[in-house]
């Protein structure tokens, strides 16, 4: 289901709870939501009304779901402005060219533990949903 983008800054500022493989409906909600919407690269489930630690974004292949992500491993830092659809207002904010990320996919109802490397404009994208998960705006 297309849900609303919530721009709460109290809410958004919540750290996300962990995901489990119950959260399927909230996959396809955040799924359903990005699809939707032009000129969006992530989306953290927080900015659909649901504090759980799940991002969705498009990868080289696609829409792709991360549950539960954490950075594990970064390279070359730079500065980057990034707008939010849940702020008015563009922001400043550290980046990492390359980065690694460790993660949970839902798979056949179960949650399957998964390393990527992301670079470029996805890693970027990826970083942004990561914050979002922590509660951090940006």
């Amino acid at each position: 289901m297309i849900k609303d983008i919530v721009k709460d800054e109290e809410f958004l500022s919540q750290p996300a709870e962990a995901a489990t493989a119950e959260d399927a409906g909230v996959v396809q909600d955040l799924l359903d939501t990005l699809g939707s919407l032009d000129d969006c690269a992530c989306l953290a489930a927080n900015q659909i009304g649901e504090n759980k630690a799940i991002i969705a974004f498009e990868g080289s292949k696609g829409l792709q779901v991360m549950l539960n992500p954490k950075i594990v491993a970064s390279m070359a830092p730079y500065t980057a402005s990034e707008g939010c659809l849940s702020l008015d207002r563009a922001t400043e904010v550290h980046r990492f060219q390359m980065i690694r990320v460790k993660f949970d996919a839902l798979v056949n109802g179960k949650l399957e533990s998964r390393v990527r490397k992301y670079s470029g404009w996805v890693a970027e994208a990826v970083q942004h949903g990561i914050d979002h998960c922590a509660g951090k705006l940006v």
